[in-house]
């Protein structure tokens, strides 16, 4: 396999797990250059679907490892989720565009 050359932002990737019962999915790696690299090529050995948005990326990235993803990010993932599902099923699925709200509120109390 070839290595992809880094632009001069740096490349950034994040695992997702989730366990049936749990509340939610939880960040179980993350990463940025080389450590990011490895993290999309162990996915993509491992036959687990890989989608690139970087501005979701950049938000779970705020998210500290083994935590679970904030309530902000429910829909997005939902609708990530359900996307792999169908693509999964062998069956036609429209890529997902995130509308995604801000993690932290920056609004005065």
């Amino acid at each position: 396999m070839s290595r992809k050359r880094l632009s001069s932002t740096r490349q950034q990737a994040v695992a997702l797990a989730y366990q049936q019962g749990s509340s939610s999915p939880r960040v179980v790696a993350k990463g940025q250059g080389l450590l990011a690299e490895r993290i999309i090529e162990r996915a993509q050995e491992a036959g687990v679907f890989v989608h690139e948005s970087p501005e979701l990326v950049a938000m779970l990235m705020q998210v500290d490892l083994d935590q679970h993803i904030p309530p902000q990010l429910y829909r997005a993932i939902a609708e990530l989720l359900a996307f792999v599902y169908h693509l999964e099923r062998g069956e036609a699925a429209i890529v997902p565009v995130f509308d995604l709200p801000p993690l932290v509120d920056d609004q005065p109390e």
